[in-house]
Parts: C-alpha cells; structure tokens; sequence
C-alpha cells in the first residue's frame, strides 16, 4: 500500500502510519550514486565459444529431427539395399507356370498384379536399349513373389547427343544397307507359340553379345566427344551434368559443333525463314478458319458451317459499297490477306509477310577460313569495254593510282586476330536449329524427342508417289490439330506409384539386364492371363506363348457365350503381344543369331506393321489412328533413306520414330486399362452385385406362378386322357420347370403321373 505522496504505508502494529525508508548519506566512502546506464562489457573469447557451441548444439538438435532415422517403440527402420540379382531368379523360377500346389496361396497376388501389367509394359519398353548399345542394365522394382516387375527408371537424354547418336545411325544403316548384297529380314514370331519364354540365367547369362551399331569416330576431328559418345548416360560424372540425378546440361563450343556435324543428317538445311511463308502454322491455322486448304497443306473440316448459307438481307450483289472482283481468287490472296479477300473473316491470324534476307551459307568444306567470298552470294561480274568507257565518260580515270593511307595509321583491332580454331563452329551453330542454337538446357525423355517431325513441315518433293505426299499431308494435319488444342498444363500433385510401393515390405529393387526383365514381365503377363481363365473354368481355352487365346476343341454356344471375355483382357493380351515381339527380337540378337542391324530392321518392322502382327485394333479401334501414323512415318523415312545407292528392300532399321507413337498410346491408355481390369478382378472376386425383388415384386410373381402351374397341370392332364404322352406313361421322361431364379418349382413323375406342388418364397 502506498500513501499520496508516494510513501509506503507502515505495516500494521507499528507507531507511524508511514514507514520510513532508511537513507544513507551521502558522504559515506561506501556509497556511489546509482547510475541510469550499465557501462558496456566486452565479451570474452570463453563467452563467444560458448555461445557459438550452444548454436551448433541447438542445429544439431534440429537437423536431427529433421533427417534423422524415424523411430518407432524403439526400433529403427533402415533404407532398404539392393538385392542380388540371384534372388528375383530363384523367385521366378520356383514359381514357374503357377502349377505347383505349392504356390496356391500366391495365385490371387498374380491376379491381382494383372492390373498393374500395362504400366509395367510401358516402363519396360519406354527404356529399350537403343541400337548403339551391347546391353543395357535397368533398376528394377519387383514384387516379392514375383508376380510383377517394374523398370524402376526414366530415361533421360540429353538432346543435342541423343540427335546426334541417331543421326550416326541413319548414316552406318545406309552404309550397310548400300553394301551388303542380300538383307534378310528375321521372321516373326521369333519363337514358335508353344515355346516357353527362355531362361535367362541358363541361355543369356554368359553368351557374349555381338557388336552394337557404331561410327568409328576420327580421334582428331571428333576428338571433344570421342571417349564417351555412345556411353549409357554420357558425361553423367562430369561438371557438364548437374549430377546422378541427370536434369540439366552445359556443353562447351567444340562438343556443340561435333554433335552439330554429327546430327547433320536429321537436320534441315533451309535457314532463310522466307521459305515458310504460307506454310507455317499461323497460316494453316487461317487456312482452316476459312475452310481452305493450302497447296500441299491439310484439308480440315469446316470450322463454321453457315460460310455457304447467303445472307437474305445483304448480299455482294445489292451492296453498294461492295468491291465486287469477277476475276477468280486464289487461295493464297485469301490466306494472305483474309480481311481484304474474305467476307465474313473468323478466328484468322495473321502471318508474316516478310523477314529479313539471311545471306549465311553452310560450309561443306572445314578447311576453308571463317570468312571468304561465296560466289553465290558475291557475284564478281566482268567488266566489259562498254562499262570501262561509261566510267570514263562520268569521270573516272582507272589509271589512277590507288589512295594510299598516310602512315601511321591502323585500322581498329588491328592486334586482335580475325578469327580463330572455333569461329566457323561458332557461327555455323548460331544458324543451327533447335537444340543446337543452345550452350545449356534441361533433359528431356528419350520419347519426348521428334527426329523427324522437321521433315514433314517443309514442302513435300513433287516428284514423290502420291501415297507419300498424303502422308505428309496427314502428318501435318496432325500436328497442326495438336498445335492448336494445346493448353498449358496445370499443375497437378504428383503420385509416385513406384516410391509408395518401394516403401512397402513388399517390394524389393536391385539392378538387371533390359532383356531379363522383358522375359520376366512376358512370363508373369502369361501366368496371370493363365490364371484368369482357369479361374473361370475355360478348360476348352488354350492361351499360347505369344498370346493367342485358340479353343481346343469346337465351341458349343453355351461354351462360346461362357468364354466371352471384356474389351480390357483382350487389349492386355495383344499389348503383351506386341512387348513378346520386342522382346524376343532383343533375344534373337543377344543369342547371336541376327545382328544388330538385323534387330534395328525388325523392331522398326514391328511398330511399322502393329495392325498387322496383332489384332489390337479389334478391341479399341481408334487405334488405327496409331497404325496410319506408323504407315506415314515409314512412308517419310523410306523415301529419305532409300536414296542414291541405297535401293528398296528390308535394311531400314531406323525404329524410333514409330516408337515414340506406341510409347505415346501406352501413357494414355495405361489409366483407363488399369481402371477396366480393376473392375474386371473385383467382378471376379467379389461377384456381381445383385438386387433382390422388393415385397410387391414377390406378391406378383407368386401369383404368376400360381396361375402358370394350374394351366400347366390342366393341359398335362388332357394330355393322359388322350394317351398322346406314351413316353411319358413309360416312365422315360420327368421334366423341372424352374421360374424365375428359383422362387417356384415344378416337378413332374411321368410314371404315377402324379403333380409335386413345391412352392418356394
């Protein structure tokens, strides 16, 4: 308590109702006025260490939690470490066709795997070994009982060396094509129907494969890409790659201009843009507004329908003010400019009339300097005695002596050389297509990468066969529709199928050989489509090794309508089909009997002729969209590759083109499969969902069934009286009357001829 003067008040018990505060004088040694400030105190060293230990401490501690193992009633889970690959081998090998007894409780695991089949096929054939590589080792992803193996990787590529290396391939092709006499194609299917899937640890394991398809590179001219061209992920371990995880790259000026000249082959020499004009995509896009076809473009379906319609009010004949030309218009003013030569103009855009003149020419020859005079675009022309006495009438004296700089004087960057070893290259990959204008960049997906999609942007050769310029025509009017309904992609929250089930107790990873996976996943395909039709007891179906369901025997209709399968079963079957060829080809090649040349031909044989092999379409045909593209791919290749020395015939082994159109298929039908075949392994698990009568129904259907068995007994009864039925007073025949699900029975002994009334609710 305090008094009003600010005093406390005295406790109570005491004299003096204030208390008094002891006071000190001032003049006693022992007494300092206090002061309002602390003086500031320096720390010392001890003080900063420790502080600075007390930070570390507290960061340990965070970064503890925070990456630390997490445990849990003490027990401390540990990464999971690859295992051997001997262990997937064994698994896969005890379980064999899924015969054993032993391995009964293991069926419905496999069945249950059939729905993730498709993803792994697409896994498995997104990274095929490419033809420049011997073998190819794949990180792997399998189930425990090995019911389902996933390649558990993407295959990244850097672009520049992934053009390249095709393009040396499109080079040593035609090498071979052009000098070995008789090609022979390998025969399909590699392996007969009944032949089970080879083992890889018995067959494959210690043959040694041939020699991959290579160019043997000049160690001095191509000596900046030289020892790692066609390695696996090349320059993975340098500071060209941002690291293991392989996303971006930088390449130096010298390997940009190796891989430039490497990839020659698949690049367009045309640099001046001038030569698209009206041939590029604001132009098809006018094109198509206006319901018009550019020559050698595509023709598309009318955007609006009413362009033909005439308007009742106005037309060009009673419009005064109408610019009437009787001359006919071609399609090119139209497009051109579609304001001025269209009446009704809709959704048109407008292109660039003109662009600046490009007077850069490539050099075929390397031993020519940076800069010299082209004659094809510095023409020197002769002067003539005409021309030497015209000059002379205007004044001009060639005797002259030429001017003659004073002394002293040097041009600007006179010690400064003109051009060095890397000027050429420089200025060669300025004017250089996409990606070759670039010095850095991201990877993209091997798949994500058109080899040839410049080719058909320029005009088609009129001396073509008409089939190839329908071709163009088609792949042009593809990407144009491609172009056009692109939006850009939203961002969505990723799943990571394979990173959820690697976490799992179930699933276990290790590293093996592409071929040994193909095998295993054709193998587990088999078992499970196995598995499904015996489940639904088609003994009298018989599925060979390369997936064709053949009867056994002549169907009766009941056995027909008994072993109808859905849509989804049959197109799993022939995508394992499909995967089985592949497959098989990389085998055939592996045990030695056909080369790599031979393998590239058959593999570009099979995505070429899908609708051929197998009989996908059947069961989702807009997949002939998919088998035309492939038929005008070829088409586009053929007619490039097939020129010069090089004649027809099987030799063209250059698959990636048509690869890319399957992969492109897989990825958007994998959801929608898994999602079929879900509902088909729950259908035959847990059964069709039935719907029982309600009361009312029952109530109508007792009386239905009364009234049928009274007409029925009447008519039978008529029947004895006139001994019609002889067999039935015989006693050969008794007949079961069964209506509606059972609910009511009728049961009649022809030798009593006595009725069983069993009524059944």
């Amino acid at each position: 308590m305090w008094n009003n003067d600010g005093t406390p008040l005295a406790p109570p018990g005491t004299y003096g109702s204030r208390m008094q505060t002891p006071t000190q004088p001032a003049d006693h040694p022992s007494y300092t006025a206090p002061s309002n400030r602390n003086p500031p105190t320096e720390p010392t060293s001890e003080d900063a260490e420790a502080k600075l230990e007390k930070k570390a401490r507290t960061w340990m501690q965070l970064n503890s939690k925070r990456y630390g193992d997490k445990r849990k009633f003490g027990f401390v889970e540990t990464k999971k470490e690859d295992m051997p690959p001997e262990h997937v081998r064994k698994i896969i090998r005890d379980h064999g066709d899924m015969s054993s007894k032993k391995h009964g409780l293991d069926k419905r695991v496999y069945l249950g795997a059939l729905k993730f089949v498709p993803h792994a096929v697409f896994k498995l054939l997104e990274n095929m070994p490419m033809p420049w590589e011997q073998v190819r080792d794949v990180k792997v992803l399998y189930h425990i009982t090995g019911a389902i193996t996933f390649v558990n990787e993407v295959p990244w590529v850097v672009e520049p060396i992934y053009m390249a290396q095709w393009g040396s391939m499109w080079i040593m092709m035609r090498r071979e094509k052009r000098d070995r006499r008789h090609f022979k194609r390998m025969r399909f299917p590699p392996f007969d129907d009944e032949e089970p899937p080879l083992d890889y640890a018995d067959n494959l394991l210690d043959v040694d494969p041939l020699e991959p398809i290579q160019l043997e590179l000049n160690e001095e001219e191509d000596s900046a890409v030289y020892s790692w061209f066609y390695d696996h992920k090349p320059l993975v371990k340098t500071k060209l790659i941002n690291g293991p995880s392989y996303q971006t790259w930088n390449l130096s000026l010298p390997i940009m201009s190796t891989l430039h000249r490497l990839a020659a082959q698949l690049l367009s020499d045309l640099v001046d843009r001038n030569y698209f004009y009206l041939f590029d995509m604001p132009s098809f896009f006018t094109a198509k507004a206006l319901n018009m076809c550019i020559p050698g473009g595509p023709k598309f379906e009318p955007l609006y329908r009413d362009m033909e319609k005439g308007d009742e009010d106005w037309n060009e004949f009673n419009d005064i003010n109408k610019l009437i030309i009787r001359s006919p218009l071609r399609t090119e003013y139209r497009v051109a400019f579609p304001h001025l030569y269209n009446n009704r103009p809709r959704k048109v855009k407008l292109c660039v009339y003109h662009t600046p003149m490009i007077m850069y020419i490539k050099t075929e020859d390397p031993d020519l300097p940076a800069f010299y005079y082209d004659p094809l675009v510095h023409p020197i022309s002769n002067s003539s005695n005409t021309n030497k006495e015209h000059r002379k009438s205007n004044g001009y004296d060639d005797d002259e002596d030429d001017f003659v700089l004073p002394e002293g004087v040097q041009p600007l960057l006179n010690n400064s050389p003109l051009y060095t070893e890397t000027t050429a290259a420089g200025i060669s990959l300025l004017f250089a297509p996409r990606p070759f204008n670039m010095r850095s960049g991201r990877t993209r997906r091997a798949e994500d990468i058109p080899l040839v999609a410049e080719w058909f942007k320029e005009h088609c050769p009129p001396a073509y066969p008409v089939k190839v310029r329908v071709s163009y025509q088609k792949l042009l009017k593809c990407y144009v529709l491609n172009e056009l309904h692109h939006r850009p992609p939203k961002s969505q929250k990723k799943k990571h199928l394979f990173r959820s089930l690697a976490a799992t107790k179930f699933f276990q990873s290790t590293e093996l050989d592409w071929v040994e996976v193909g095998l295993q996943v054709c193998r587990q395909g088999y078992n499970m489509l196995n598995l499904l039709i015996h489940r639904k007891n088609l003994n009298y179906l018989h599925l060979d090794y390369n997936f064709n369901l053949k009867p056994v025997k002549t169907l009766t209709t009941k056995e027909r309508k008994k072993s109808r399968f859905g849509n989804a079963f049959h197109l799993c079957r022939e995508i394992l089909r499909v995967t089985k060829l592949v497959v098989d080809a990389n085998v055939q090649f592996r045990l030695g009997n056909v080369d790599a040349f031979q393998l590239a031909d058959g593999l570009q044989y099979i995505f070429s002729h899908v609708g051929q092999l197998t009989g996908m379409y059947r069961y989702k045909y807009r997949l002939m969209r998919q088998i035309r593209m492939c038929k005008d791919l070829k088409h586009l290749i053929y007619y490039r590759f097939n020129t010069g020395p090089v004649g027809k015939g099987p030799g063209c082994g250059f698959w990636a083109p048509m690869w890319r159109v399957w992969l492109f298929f897989l990825r958007g039908i994998v959801p929608l499969l898994e999602r079929w075949l879900g509902n088909l392994l729950a259908r035959q698990f847990e059964g069709r969902q039935r719907e029982w009568p309600k009361q009312s129904q029952n109530r109508e259907l007792k009386a239905i069934l009364i009234w049928s068995f009274e007409l029925l007994s009447c008519m039978m009864s008529l029947m004895q009286c006139q001994r019609v039925s002889s067999k039935i007073k015989r006693g050969r025949y008794c007949s079961t009357l069964v209506r509606h699900g059972g609910v009511g029975k009728l049961i009649y002994h022809g030798r009593s001829l006595d009725y069983l009334w069993q009524l059944r609710i």
